[in-house]
């Protein structure tokens, strides 16, 4: 996550999305003042400015709006251009699992994917549970349950979804490769027809909202 007051905008950093990519390519042109909440180098070095913020919920790199409020007051976000990005749900829970099977701290979802299979993982109740519940508006909703009012960057087309969130800073932002899993590309082929159906259940929402399909 990323709090810029002099330019007006919050990021906000849905998993497994490019969003590393993204905040390294906004730490290059940062602003002195900008808050940022993650590992990212300049993130890290920044660290320090928010010792003693106390915000309604947890505050990582991946904060929805809700968690974050501390940080912000929720009146702040009406004068703020919020914008997140999005990505093909069935590539994005493939990159997913295959990141989970290398990390090394202790968590349930890593346990699961280091010894099940992605089908397997996939079926699991606690993934089905997860997935279920953490749609793209779930990241935007503020402590009164409003979804806030956002641009949304799917990452299959970032060139023309940039557009919006370049002219808001007044320049051009180059997303660097970061944090790419090792599998290869086409993740149509990690799938059985059952658990591209239980895909398209578990993230009926995004998949509506923002017109994707399996094939891409």
């Amino acid at each position: 996550m990323i709090l810029s007051r002099a330019r007006r905008y919050l990021f906000v950093h849905i998993p497994k999305t490019g969003g590393t990519a993204m905040a390294l390519a906004l730490e290059e042109r940062a602003m002195a003042d900008d808050l940022m909440v993650g590992d990212t180098p300049k993130a890290k070095r920044r660290k320090g400015r928010l010792k003693g913020v106390e915000t309604r919920g947890r505050l990582w790199k991946h904060s929805t709006v809700a968690d974050a409020e501390g940080l912000y007051e929720r009146e702040e976000l009406d004068g703020l251009f919020i914008f997140t990005l999005v990505r093909n749900p069935w590539d994005r829970l493939v990159s997913y699992y295959h990141w989970l099977r290398v990390q090394q701290f202790d968590h349930p979802a890593v346990t699961l994917a280091r010894t099940l299979s992605f089908s397997d993982f996939l079926s699991h109740p606690q993934t089905r549970s997860s997935v279920a519940a953490s749609d793209c508006a779930s990241y935007l909703r503020d402590s009164a349950g409003q979804e806030r009012t956002a641009h949304f960057i799917r990452l299959e087309q970032l060139a023309s979804d940039l557009v919006p969130l370049e002219a808001h800073l007044g320049f051009g932002l180059r997303l660097p490769i970061a944090n790419a899993s090792d599998r290869p590309r086409d993740w149509r082929n990690f799938y059985s027809d059952a658990d591209a159906a239980l895909v398209a259940q578990l993230c009926r929402t995004d998949i509506e909202r923002f017109g994707y399909g399996f094939d891409g």
